[in-house]
């Protein structure tokens, strides 16, 4: 099958453009096959605001991301492979996608060292347990529960 990511992209970001909100966009900037400007990476990520009013013609592809900005006055073109798209969120709630790093696939597959290939997914289990270990999983057990990371909350203190 194919990545299920450029369309989960996709739909988040029209979903935040039709909220009102401004589409903040992450990506990492550690693959090589990013076209963007280097001066502005921090921590291996760079960050861009990519509402409709800020930026121009905005593409997601089912392999490629680009769009055109201004930064400091100067003009970038801006590309990246959609597997190293991190977070596309809304900036004033916080509310979006967030991904890992994901390397190609070739045809939905990966290759290991041995040469076979493998299927891979992008997607996370919320407990921290790969798909593997859900397979061996027992009915009768009762089922592990962590906390997960709780998202930061304002408070009114008067």
């Amino acid at each position: 099958m194919l990545s299920n990511r450029p369309y989960l992209l996709r739909a988040f970001y029209q979903w935040i453009v039709d909220s009102g909100c401004t589409p903040i966009l992450v990506i990492d900037a550690t693959n090589p096959d990013c076209r963007i400007p280097m001066d502005y990476v921090d921590g291996g990520e760079i960050v861009f605001n990519v509402s409709p009013a800020a930026i121009r013609n905005f593409q997601i592809s089912n392999q490629l991301l680009d769009f055109s900005a201004s930064f400091s006055g100067i003009g970038h073109y801006i590309s990246a492979p959609v597997s190293s798209i991190l977070a596309l969120y809304a900036e004033e709630n916080g509310e979006g996608l967030f991904l890992d790093a994901e390397e190609e696939l070739i045809g939905g597959e990966e290759t290991t060292g041995a040469g076979t290939k493998n299927k891979r997914s992008h997607l996370r289990s919320i407990d921290g347990t790969s798909a593997e270990s859900i397979d061996g999983f027992s009915m009768d057990a009762p089922p592990i529960v962590t906390a997960a990371k709780a998202k930061p909350v304002l408070k009114l203190v008067e």
